[in-house]
């Protein structure tokens, strides 16, 4: 079974990518064959300076090898290591009908966060079929506001497979719940765009300041509180034992507690949390060739997928 995951350099890691993404995706290291890239040609429909691009892209690979991705069990890559994904995204646009792009929800809820209505943008589910098509992906793991895209690879896979032959095998969708439980520090999905995001690895005094701005209600401090509905809660339910989160619980419901001391509880949980994964990260920027290597050595398998794939479709569609 081949997995395939992807994350975008747009920016800082924090804690709902992480438990929304990264972790799943690690944990399926165990499951087959995992192929996990940084999506860095589709970055570039948000992301315009040159340094920054190469500096998220790097840095995502230390904090995902850091947390856990083991180069010698699966392939991690940089997006634009593997050309021939743009030249299959042309070769699926020429079957895409404009209809089905169109009723991409993901390119109306850009558009009206104010991001530019380019071709880039629109073609974006394409680029993704491309992604994932051109390495015979079995399963991707994404979370629900995801899912259409796979929907759309399906789609563009069985017109291929209707016009040209038998060419690709229809991947398959694995739900990740949590990427839509990760709440901010203001309640909402957490976001870099928002600006309401706790990071994995930000220093420990702003790391502080974010868990101490979690929005919270007006509810007294010797009054119950709900914690089904607190953000506080559901934070600390991702980084606690079960017999913490049960006596959190336990303190919101019998009231005596205010929210404070609550952030202070969320914070050494996280910290202590994270802590095994920044001594990680110290340790790989020791070693100066860790991240080239384990990037080289996962675009060298990830191309011979990929160069199999399309000898494979250009015989297919008659291209030499």
């Amino acid at each position: 079974m081949r997995i395939l995951s992807g994350i975008q350099p747009s920016g800082v890691l924090h804690i709902g990518n992480y438990f929304g993404m990264m972790r799943p995706a690690i944990a399926l290291q165990a499951d087959g064959e995992a192929l996990y890239f940084i999506a860095d040609y589709h970055a570039l429909t948000s992301v315009r300076d040159p340094d920054t691009l190469r500096e998220n892209s790097r840095r995502i690979a230390l904090d995902f090898l850091a947390c856990g991705l083991d180069p010698e069990r699966a392939t991690v890559f940089r997006h634009s290591d593997v050309p021939q994904v743009t030249e299959l995204a042309w070769i699926l646009s020429t079957v895409a009908p404009m209809g089905l792009l169109e009723r991409a929800t993901s390119y109306k809820d850009k558009l009206a966060r104010g991001m530019a209505a380019t071709v880039g943008l629109f073609n974006y589910p394409v680029l993704m079929a491309s992604d994932i098509l051109i390495y015979d992906s079995d399963i991707v793991p994404v979370g629900k506001d995801q899912k259409q895209h796979i929907e759309i690879t399906r789609d563009l896979a069985v017109k291929m497979n209707e016009t040209f032959g038998e060419i690709f095998k229809l991947p398959e969708a694995r739900i990740q719940a949590a990427t839509e439980t990760v709440p901010g520090i203001d309640g909402q999905k957490m976001s870099k765009s928002y600006g309401n995001n706790i990071d994995i690895f930000g220093d420990e005094k702003e790391t502080r300041k974010r868990v101490m701005s979690v929005v919270t209600d007006s509810t007294p401090v010797e009054a119950t509180k709900n914690p089904d509905k607190s953000t506080i809660f559901m934070l600390y339910s991702l980084v606690a034992s079960q017999d913490e989160v049960a006596d959190m619980r336990e303190r919101f419901l019998e009231g005596g507690t205010g929210y404070a001391d609550f952030k202070k509880g969320l914070f050494e949980k996280l910290w202590e949390y994270f802590a095994p994964m920044r001594k990680r990260r110290e340790e790989i920027l020791k070693d100066k060739s860790y991240i080239d290597d384990a990037l080289a050595h996962g675009a060298k398998r990830a191309n011979e997928i990929a160069d199999q794939v399309m000898q494979r479709v250009r015989r297919a569609v008659g291209l030499r």
